[in-house]
């Protein structure tokens, strides 16, 4: 009990520290996923949904919310797919990518004030450790 109370704890500390840098940039982590996992798909900045779902580790039906919300901002763009008549490709906006080059310094920033606390050989071995607990939460 004590160490998976220490890692909800850990979690929900995480990621209001994540959600107070987002906020600074009018994100939220959805929203921040989204645009940084176009921006790591580089020039043109252009994936299909479903490749944005599979990057962003997230349903189709959690994409369509997502990308609603973005357009409605004008930070991502929907159109026909050339090569699929039935598909979309979605398309970061240029301010879109304003947007996420300007959080995801801030973004970093936060990632390694948090994790500053320990060595670079305690990260490794966390990350590590990290993986085996959610494996094992996985595969029940």
């Amino acid at each position: 009990m004590a160490v998976i109370g220490r890692l909800n704890r850990a979690a929900i500390a995480v990621e209001s520290r994540l959600a107070d840098t987002f906020a600074r940039h009018a994100l939220d982590s959805a929203s921040f996923d989204v645009l940084a996992t176009l921006l790591r798909s580089g020039a043109p900045y252009r994936i299909t949904p479903v490749e944005l779902a599979r990057d962003a580790m997230i349903s189709t039906s959690a994409v369509a919310q997502r990308l609603n919300k973005l357009e409605t901002r004008g930070l991502v763009r929907r159109a026909a797919n050339p090569n699929d008549g039935r598909g979309t490709l979605v398309t970061l906006t240029d301010s879109g990518r304003e947007l996420i080059e300007a959080a995801l310094p801030d973004h970093l920033e936060t990632e390694h004030a948090i994790i500053a606390a320990l060595s670079v050989e305690e990260q490794s071995n966390l990350a590590a450790l990290l993986q085996r607990i959610h494996d094992a939460a996985s595969s029940s």
